[in-house]
């Protein structure tokens, strides 16, 4: 049975069938001794066997098949290209070529390790922030969740690139460019 990414999800959402695949990534399950390890039920955990190997995930030596887990992850849908709104501002035709590389929709794919990259990311989050105004750090960690899961590293990277101060729990702009005004038509 050939399963894809959805239903691999679903398979692995159960606690049980995680354990049993973790191990089984290791050596190969002995799922009595598991049921043991674990505090279940030794028929639950046998049927949960039988059915991983059923799907594919499990082979017939009751180790993880990571051949099928390489299809499954082959099956994903390819990042979205970044936002086009994301890439307006004052960056420079290679800038913005940058930003795209670590943005997939509206949402930061991932955190570049290269530190010139990462403060272009950062000065880019900062962006949504406004001069001048002050913001809780609820409101903070509200905007930053919109881009990444991981909010609390964002903001500790806004305030250590110096792009963001915080005092008392509240947090102001205080680096990244400024757009000039434009001027009325």
């Amino acid at each position: 049975m050939l399963i894809g990414p959805t239903e691999f999800l679903r398979i692995a959402a159960d606690h049980l069938r995680l354990a049993i695949l973790g191990k089984a990534a290791a050596a190969p399950v002995d799922a009595d001794l598991l049921a043991v390890e674990l505090h279940e039920d030794p028929r639950r955990v046998r049927r949960e066997v039988g059915r991983l190997v059923a799907t594919g995930l499990l082979g017939r030596d009751l180790r993880l098949d990571r051949g099928v887990l390489q299809r499954i992850a082959r099956a994903l849908p390819q990042a979205a290209p970044a936002d086009p709104v994301l890439l307006e501002g004052p960056w420079t035709a290679e800038e913005a070529r940058q930003l795209a590389q670590f943005f997939s929709g509206s949402r930061l794919a991932s955190l570049p390790a290269n530190h010139a990259k990462r403060r272009l990311v950062l000065e880019r989050l900062v962006q949504e922030f406004e001069p001048g105004v002050r913001y809780p750090e609820v409101a903070v960690n509200s905007v930053l969740q919109v881009f990444y899961p991981d909010h609390t590293t964002l903001r500790r990277y806004l305030v250590d690139e110096g792009f963001l101060t915080r005092a008392e729990g509240v947090y102001w702009r205080t680096g990244g460019r400024v757009e000039p005004p434009t001027s009325p038509s």
